[in-house]
């Protein structure tokens, strides 16, 4: 077998997903499947939110990249000399 054809098989169609969906069914079994189903959203829902933040993130960092807040210049404050009168 030629290992190019192994990286070759493209999407999943609908025969494969339902081959998937019966082997999920046979190893986890009918009652355990909402909890498996409930705990895959959260994990997707906790992924999308990271990515969702870490794009925000990149996005601050190239707007200060490209838009650099200027500060205004400090003032600068010279010693005051004491003055001994004796």
């Amino acid at each position: 077998m030629n290992p190019s054809s192994i990286l070759a098989f493209g999407p999943l169609g609908t025969p494969e997903m339902i081959i998937i969906g019966i082997l999920i069914l046979v190893l986890f079994g009918a009652k355990k499947l909402p909890t498996f189903a409930r705990s895959l959203g959260k994990s997707m829902g906790e992924f999308k939110k990271a990515r969702t933040e870490f794009e925000a993130e990149l996005h601050n960092a190239q707007e200060e990249v490209e838009h650099p807040k200027i500060q205004p210049p400090q003032e600068k404050r010279q010693p005051v000399a004491s003055v001994d009168d004796t």
